[in-house]
C-alpha cells in the first residue's frame, strides 16, 4: 500500500513516551511511528546505536523521550547519511538547539518535506544566506531522507502492482 500524506504525524517531543520503556517496547513503539513509511527498526539496531554511544544507555534498561527521539532521528536519517556524519549532526545539535527544539523541527519538515514530495509539488529554494549551518545540514537531510522514502514507496507500489 503507498504512502498517505494526509494524517501522517510524526510524533513532537512532549507527545513522546517518558515513562520509561524496556528495549523491546521502545522498539515496538518507534516501528509503530514510522509503519507508515516502511523503514523497520530492530532491537539489534538500539542496542547498536546505544553501544557506539549515538544513544544514551537506558536507565535501568529503560528507554526515555531523549533516547527514543534521538533513535527515530537515527532510524530515518540513516537512510541518506553515514553514522559518523549524523554523530556530528547530533554534536552540532547539542551545541545549538536543546533537543525537544531540535527534534520537533525535524519531525515538522519531515512532513513538509514529504508531502512536497509525494504530492508532485513544487519545491522552494532554499534560502541560505544568514541560515545557520546546522539547519542548512538538518534541511538537506530532511530533503533526502523524503525522496528516499519516495524512492522506496515507489517500488514497493511496482512490486505489488505485479503481484
Amino acid at each position: 500500500m503507498s504512502f498517505q500524506t494526509s494524517g501522517f504525524r510524526m510524533p513532537r517531543y512532549d507527545e513522546l513516551p517518558n515513562m520509561g520503556l524496556y528495549l523491546e517496547q521502545t522498539v515496538k513503539y518507534i516501528n509503530e511511528c514510522l509503519s507508515p513509511l516502511h523503514i523497520p527498526v530492530t532491537n539489534s539496531m538500539i542496542s547498536n546505536y546505544v553501544k557506539k554511544g549515538y544513544i544514551d544507555r537506558p536507565v535501568k534498561k529503560q528507554y526515555y523521550a531523549d533516547q527514543i527521539a534521538y533513535a527515530i532521528f537515527l532510524v530515518l536519517s540513516k537512510q541518506v547519511l553515514a553514522m559518523d556524519h549524523l554523530a556530528s549532526l547530533i554534536e552540532m545539535q547539542k551545541k545549538s538547539y536543546p533537543l525537544p527544539i531540535a527534534y520537533n523541527y525535524f519531525c515538522i519538515e519531515l512532513e513538509k518535506k514529504l508531502i512536497t514530495v509525494f504530492e508532485d509539488r513544487d519545491e522552494q529554494p532554499l534560502r541560505t544566506e544568514g541560515v545557520a549551518f546546522e539547519k542548512k545540514v538538518l534541511y538537506r537531510v530532511v530533503s533526502a531522507v523524503a525522496q528516499v522514502i519516495y524512492l522506496n514507496d515507489l517500488f514497493q507500489e511496482d512490486a505489488e502492482g505485479e503481484a
